[in-house]
């Protein structure tokens, strides 16, 4: 468990560094979270910048850093997420995802966190499933059954909680009664979009809210983007379903690929401009996937395969080459005589005259006179018509 003296200067830093700063991330790593802050807020440092304890870091970030660090309260942070019934986690807290620690210097500096479920457990069995905002119905179909199939099967889907494909795969996950997590880009009590309040209620109540900024903070077109970090590195899988070329869920597989996670694509119409990144994903590293079993396939433990896809079996696929080669050589629509019948299958006469009774035992031909031919009906259609295979 984190001491609370790191557990409240790292409260303080996640209001006074924003999210992703590898310089902030390289001096926390150097002096901890109290060492850090105490520079911040000594008025000697602050007075000689140029040989203070941030050497390499610009005056114009450091001064923002100091400006902040005056006003940091992180009691009323924490007083805030704690009325909210949540909680602050901190790296070496028993809930922290060790697989964020990949980040390195741009690793989160803490969490905030609503939800009943314990993060680091969740983490270890949790799928990113993004996308476009702008979605089609096809691909919101896709998001939310892959999801729903996701959480069936006893995975975590983690999400960004905005409109579209996010919004769908939160949807699906609900609604199998399974488990997903929405990492935010703004303060856990803040629902953004608005139009989502009610999805992001729900989500923290059956599952986990988290984000990186204190209670009160609003997004900004920055934090978005690195908010994706955050969702690639948590999981052990990115699915990108619809992205544009310019597109922010591009952003998370591409993290996820760099810190060796699996990057995964749902393809879509070539004509979609919004399936247009996600095939520019799968001409590189990113693997095609359907549904869930095959999202599985590759994150789940070994020997956790998709079912072989294959088309309906028909009766003919059940001949022996032989009689299929008969078969073949009927022509259609007419009445053929045996000795044309064995010229154009390449085989005796008596040997295609078994392979025609054979065939006709089966529903495939018919006799007319000495000659033979295609029924009307051959089984396969018969079949069809009675909802058969």
């Amino acid at each position: 468990m984190t001491p609370d003296a790191e557990r409240f200067a790292r409260a303080a830093l996640t209001r006074i560094v924003e999210p992703g700063d590898e310089h902030a991330g390289r001096w926390l790593r150097h002096y901890g979270a109290v060492g850090f802050l105490q520079h911040l807020r000594d008025p000697a440092a602050a007075a000689s910048p140029a040989t203070g304890p941030f050497p390499g870091t610009g005056e114009k970030r450091i001064d923002g850093w100091r400006r902040r660090a005056a006003d940091t309260e992180p009691r009323r942070d924490l007083d805030a997420v704690d009325r909210l019934g949540g909680r602050f986690v901190a790296p070496g807290d028993t809930e922290w995802p060790r697989q964020l620690d990949d980040l390195g210097d741009a690793r989160p500096v803490g969490l905030w966190i609503r939800g009943p479920a314990d993060l680091r457990s969740w983490a270890l069995r949790s799928v990113a499933v993004v996308g476009a905002r702008a979605c089609t119905p096809y691909g919101a179909h896709m998001a939310t059954t892959l999801a729903s199939g996701l959480a069936e099967r006893g995975w975590v889907v983690v999400s960004g909680a905005a409109f579209g494909i996010d919004g769908a795969a939160h949807r699906g996950a609900l609604a199998a009664q399974g488990a997903t997590a929405a990492v935010l880009a703004c303060g856990v009590d803040i629902p953004y979009p608005r139009g989502h309040a009610g999805l992001i209620g729900r989500i923290a109540e059956q599952g986990l809210v988290i984000g990186e900024l204190p209670p009160g903070s609003h997004p900004t077109p920055s934090r978005f983007i690195l908010r994706n970090r955050v969702i690639a590195a948590l999981t052990r899988g990115t699915v990108v379903v619809e992205a544009e070329y310019r597109s922010g869920s591009l952003v998370t597989a591409r993290s996820a690929g760099r810190l060796g996670r699996h990057t995964m694509g749902v393809p879509g119409a070539v004509t979609s401009g919004l399936s247009a990144g996600v095939h520019e994903l799968l001409r590189g590293d990113a693997t095609l996937v359907t549904d869930a079993a095959e999202v599985i396939e590759l994150i789940g433990d070994m020997g956790q395969l998709a079912p072989a896809r294959r088309g309906p079996v028909l009766p003919r696929d059940l001949l022996a080459p032989d009689t299929a080669r008969v078969l073949e050589a009927l022509p259609a629509g007419r009445p053929t005589p045996v000795p044309e019948i064995a010229d154009r299958a390449g085989t005796t006469t008596d040997d295609t005259l078994v392979r025609l009774y054979e065939l006709h035992s089966l529903g495939f031909v018919q006799r007319q006179g000495d000659d033979w031919q295609l029924t009307n009906s051959p089984p396969e259609e018969a079949n069809a018509r009675r909802g058969g295979t």
